[in-house]
This record gives structure tokens, sequence and C-alpha cells, in this order.
């Protein structure tokens, strides 16, 4: 089994609470509320939303997954950091066993949030993952994100 790791940092407008808060306690009904194309449904399958808890994210019709099931790994509430594993769905394949994930979010300078993410790959055999190969579902990720982002901004309530 090989690993190939896949780390990117972006920023935000939107302070670090209120975009955790939205991106990952509030997640399961925003996202399908504000992108029901990307994503469908998103609910708890097994847990009580903590550490542990397996969650399936059912996508929109012009995705090209159908579901995933990820395990919250670790949810660090005060400090912005979230962890989970890809562990079922279309998304994996025979080349690829597992993605884990970490998102992590600190304050900058202007009021916003620094987005510091890791993905690492953990692929079957000696199979090779070029970046390249991950850049499609970046993009397809940022996009979520800046609908999210732009929600934020637009409706100050929201996630507070």
């Amino acid at each position: 089994m090989g690993v190939f790791t896949y780390s990117d940092e972006s920023t935000s407008v939107i302070p670090p609470p209120r975009l955790f808060k939205a991106l990952v306690l509030e997640a399961d009904t925003l996202i399908p509320k504000i992108a029901p194309q990307s994503v469908k449904t998103a609910e708890i399958v097994e847990g009580d939303g903590g550490v542990g808890t397996i969650k399936k994210i059912s996508f929109g019709e012009g995705s090209h997954y159908s579901y995933v099931k990820h395990r919250i790994d670790g949810l660090d509430k005060d400090n912005f950091v979230y962890n989970y594993t890809l562990v079922e769905g279309d998304a994996l394949s025979d080349k690829i066993e597992k993605i884990t994930y970490e998102i992590k979010l600190v304050a900058s300078a202007d009021g916003g949030s620094i987005i510091k993410s890791t993905s690492n790959y953990h692929t079957t055999g000696d199979v090779e993952i070029k970046e390249e190969d991950v850049k499609a579902g970046k993009e397809k990720a940022t996009g979520l994100f800046k609908l999210i982002e732009n929600y934020l901004a637009a409706n100050p309530d929201a996630c507070n």
C-alpha cells in the first residue's frame, strides 16, 4: 500500500468559528440546502455526530458519483480541526483503499480564515496517484466552498 498526500491552503473572508460551523457542524443541512445539485442528502447512519460517527452523503444528478460514506476521526471545535476518512462509496476504487482528510481553520490577520487541508490517498499495491489525478476533485470542492462562502457573506445571520 502506498500513500499519496495532497496539501492545499486557501483563504476566506469568513472568520474560523463561523466557517467551521458551516463547513463541519451544520454542513449536513446547509450544503443540500444551498447546493442541491451537488449534494442531495447527508445523513448519519451510525453514531451521534462525534468521533466514530459514519455519515452517508448522496450526490446530485450531475455528479460522477452516487454516494460516499465517511467516518469522523477527529472533531476539535475549539481549534477548528476536522479529520475524517472516506470508507465506502463509488469515489473509492480497486486502486484506492481509503482517503483520509484533515481540515484546519486558522484566523488570518484580516479577520478571515486560512484553510489548511490535507488529503492522504491510501492506494492498493503499488498504484501511484499523481497530483493532476486529484485536481478535478479539488476544483469541485473549491466550487462548493465558494458557494458556502458566498452564502455566508450574503446571509450574515447564518451559522453564528
